[in-house]
């Protein structure tokens, strides 16, 4: 382990500190050390959604962090448990009397409302991968459908089944009286509709590995519990997965901690112990109701990524996982900023602060150098101020306030300016409201065009804001907040904005000028 390395163990952030957790765990278990897998859990029954991604995002930073710091080969398994029943009708699809008419099959039987796939589960396992392969995640996609059917289960259901009365025990006190009479761990496929049974066991036969329930048909059936007959109630299930796939770690949402206690209790009847575990806070949407893949609520990555770079959600992901967060399209501007913000300071910091540093994790590593000339709030703000959709006429400012030449345009500026435009267009211009100020405010507003008509072309943000201020003062504004309120609301008509020299610098002080004219006469 190199010098820059040997600094991990003694940084105190996140993903280093599950890192370390999670080797005490393995030392102490006395499982072995030379692979390490990780499992992230994925029911189809919706389309892929941020929280989605954040499970896989923040559970790659522990595994990053655990390569760096022992050495060892790791896997993630990224599950689809799409061998369940399809218990409700998502919100958010089209074709709802298709899935309607499919309820209670498994999702990989389910016909695919969008017309797409062979199934719906094929069509959000596709959805699940593209997105991410979009990231670059390294990751084994893991089939439950494939697994029950290909046999891969088979060693860990017949255990199941063996175990059978010492999980009902579990199980049935976490019940409420009408689910209990109807319990089993074991849901089977019925032979007469394909659908999946939440029906009683009536019978267990150890030694042909089945059970005996009763079908829709009212017939009383006995069917192995292996090679896809039957698939189990998922906490059951998430516990023989562990057992079968020998996972190391897994992290869940603060909802699922109930589960997870029952889950490690059967992981543990089934003769393994349940591997090390986090859970983190919810996502919030706009009204402070946790993010649904079937409500289809909260913002999709697509609409992220309309708005703000793939970096920038990763980020989002990285803050404080245990803090329960509002996951809305006001927090990409500041995440966009920050995710920069770290790229710059990553350069000159000491080897422990580059490992307490976001982008660190981000990126497995090195990151690269930001390419944001100026910041996207600013970009956005530019935006409006000139009235122009044009990337061009974006870039001619840029260029001019940072004196480059066009050979200096790069790839993530020009799409930073793409998606500053889109957030400007979509969520600021319907909603500004240009102030028309009062006669003493017109007389300081005179006095502001008076002094920026005197200052020359070029002149850097540091002075102009100066200037700004001596106007303010000059105009008896006691309160400098006030005082720029003022000029925000009438220039950008917006009650806040960006640092105003900058801002100034950037858009020019003729067109700055110009502005302040027109909308002090307008009527």
């Amino acid at each position: 382990m190199d010098d820059f390395y040997s600094n991990l163990s003694s940084v105190n952030v996140w993903p280093i500190n599950e890192a370390k957790g999670l080797f005490q765990f393995i030392k102490k278990s006395g499982l072995d050390i030379n692979k390490i897998k990780f499992q992230t859990g994925y029911g189809p029954s919706g389309l892929p959604h941020i929280g989605t991604f954040g499970e896989v995002m923040r559970t790659t930073m522990v595994k990053h962090a655990f390569e760096k710091m022992f050495e060892t080969e790791t896997e993630l398994v990224c599950f689809s448990d799409d061998l369940d029943g399809l218990r409700k009708i998502p919100d958010n699809v089209p074709e709802k009397h298709i899935i309607a008419e499919d309820i209670d099959l498994p999702l990989s039987s389910v016909r695919d409302p969008f017309k797409t796939h062979a199934s719906f589960a094929d069509h959000n396992n596709s959805k699940l991968r593209e997105f991410l392969d979009s990231f670059r995640f390294h990751y084994n996609f893991v089939s439950a459908t494939e697994c029950y059917k290909n046999g891969d289960f088979n060693e860990a259901l017949i255990q199941t089944l063996r175990k059978y009365n010492e999980i009902m025990e579990i199980m049935l006190p976490s019940l409420g009286d009408a689910r209990r009479s109807t319990y089993s761990p074991f849901l089977p496929i019925s032979k007469c509709s394909g659908r999946v049974l939440q029906v009683p066991t009536l019978e267990v036969d150890l030694k042909s590995h089945s059970i005996v329930y009763q079908d829709l048909d009212g017939k009383k059936v006995k069917t192995p519990v292996t090679d896809g007959n039957v698939k189990l109630q998922w906490k059951a299930d998430w516990a023989m997965r562990w057992f079968a796939l020998s996972i190391n770690y897994e992290m869940y949402g603060k909802d699922l901690i109930p589960s997870a206690s029952l889950a490690t209790k059967i992981c543990s009847v089934l003769g393994r112990k349940a591997p090390c575990q986090f859970f983190y806070e919810l996502f919030l949407d706009d009204k402070g109701q946790k993010i649904s893949k079937s409500k289809g609520n909260g913002i999709s990555i697509d609409e992220w990524l309309r708005y703000g770079s793939k970096d920038s959600l990763s980020l989002f992901m990285f803050q404080k996982p245990k803090t329960a967060k509002r996951l809305y399209f006001d927090a990409i501007p500041r995440a966009v900023d920050d995710y920069h913000k770290h790229l710059k300071s990553f350069i000159d910091q000491e080897p422990d602060e580059k490992i307490k540093n976001p982008v660190w994790h981000i990126h497995e590593g090195e990151p690269p150098q930001s390419e944001l000339l100026v910041p996207f709030s600013m970009l956005m703000n530019l935006a409006g101020a000139i009235g122009s959709d044009s990337i061009n006429t974006l870039w001619s400012f840029i260029e001019k306030y940072l004196e480059i030449d066009d050979t200096k345009k790069s790839i993530a500026m020009t799409e930073s300016m793409k998606n500053a435009i889109n957030y400007f267009n979509d969520f600021i211009k319907p909603n500004r409201v240009f102030k028309k100020p009062s006669e003493s405010e017109k007389k300081a507003l005179i006095s502001l065009i008076e002094k920026l008509s005197l200052i020359p072309s070029g002149t850097k943000g540091d002075e102009i804001q100066q200037a700004i201020l001596d106007v303010g003062k000059e105009n008896n504004f006691e309160n400098n907040r006030d005082w720029f309120k003022l000029i925000y609301e009438v220039v950008l008509g917006s009650q806040n904005g960006p640092r105003l020299g900058s801002f100034i610098s950037l858009l020019g002080i003729e067109k700055t000028i110009t502005t302040l004219k027109r909308r002090i006469d307008e009527p």
